[in-house]
């Protein structure tokens, strides 16, 4: 049976937990390709492809212009040469039935150009640029791992047409409880925390415990005892189970876990390209799902927004979970590439 490669984007650590959720559930062998650490490898349930890092370095020169079509293709990069020339030369080895593209038009047109089809992950936001209309035109599907009722509104309806809607693809989540008080949560892919606005907000509620997951700038602001700064942890998943509300992004990672666990949120959206997090946290502030802020709050606002999240609806959230998310996902991604064996390899 001709495998499924699944490439998998670097930026943040959202991408690399939905393709091991789903590589564990497909009938047909997977392979992952992507930039990975020696843990995730080890951990992974099916063989993994480490593709050579493409990130800027000092000796490469950029195209100030853009390339109509893409997105990624600075000049004198040798890091992307030896990634481009690794990823299609496992495509023509291997003969994949199909390549799962989560997410890069670059690798999506060179799975094309491989003569090879593929599903393309389409992120939230505004996507209607050149290069992401081509990725989505040149796809036999395309996958949104969100509900369709958070999807922004304007997309065209023949991206509509063409989405299969996953729905939130986390893992199963630990057991939900309480108690944990509020949990902050700052992901991998942003600028993470400051430590004088945390310290501010925790004086602000006194009464209440705040535990910190992520990086937090270092800085000179005394801490308050009723505030924790504990950075990653591996238990991060148990500290959200237990948590009482949870603040953070609307990145896909953290969402999909708060939805699984049904917590009351409070969204603070962060810059992202294509406006991924603010379409979604516009998505869950019209659902009355979770409150949500563009910015940190200032200290005065703390005790009153706490408020309005715990007066939250949790149920309203939980109704954005779908359990059998990963099982349909996966089933759909074998029947692509089954019905791909058609074009020959």
């Amino acid at each position: 049976m001709r495998p499924i490669g699944y490439y998998v984007h670097h930026h943040g650590i959202g991408h690399w937990k939905r393709a091991v959720a789903l590589a564990g559930r497909l009938r047909r062998p997977c392979v992952l390709l992507g930039t990975v650490t020696a843990a995730q490898r080890a951990a992974a349930p099916c063989p993994v492809l480490a593709l050579p890092d493409d990130a800027p370095t000092g000796g490469c020169h950029g195209d100030p212009d853009g390339v109509p079509g893409l997105h990624y293709a600075p000049l004198g990069l040798d890091g992307l040469r030896r990634r481009t020339a690794a990823l299609a030369g496992w495509i023509a080895e291997a003969r994949p039935a199909l390549m799962v593209i989560d997410v890069s038009v670059e690798a999506a047109i060179l799975s094309r150009l491989c003569a090879t089809p593929y599903l393309y992950v389409r992120l939230a936001g505004h996507r209607a640029d050149a290069p992401h209309l081509a990725a989505f035109r040149g796809a036999e599907a395309l996958v949104a791992p969100y509900p369709a009722v958070l999807e922004a509104p304007g997309t065209a309806d023949w991206v509509l047409a063409r989405t299969f809607h996953a729905g939130f693809l986390a893992p199963p989540p630990a057991l939900p409880s309480a108690g944990g008080g509020i949990v902050v949560v700052f992901g991998r892919g942003g600028a993470g925390g400051e430590r004088e606005a945390l310290a501010a907000a925790a004086r602000a509620a006194p009464d209440r415990r705040w535990r910190v997951l992520g990086p937090v700038s270092s800085g000179t602001a005394e801490l308050p005892a009723n505030l924790v700064l504990l950075g990653w942890r591996e238990d991060a998943a148990s500290m959200l189970a237990e948590a009482d509300l949870v603040i953070g992004g609307a990145g896909n990672g953290l969402v999909s876990q708060v939805v699984a666990l049904g917590k009351r949120f409070l969204c603070l959206p962060e810059p992202r390209p294509f406006d991924e997090q603010r379409a979604t946290a516009a998505r869950l502030a019209a659902l009355d799902a979770a409150v949500v802020r563009e910015a940190w709050p200032s200290a005065a606002e703390w005790p009153a927004l706490l408020c309005d999240v715990e007066a939250l609806d949790a149920a309203r959230i939980a109704s954005l979970h779908d359990a059998e998310g990963l099982a349909r996902t996966a089933g759909f991604i074998d029947g692509v590439a089954d019905r791909s064996e058609r074009y020959g390899g």
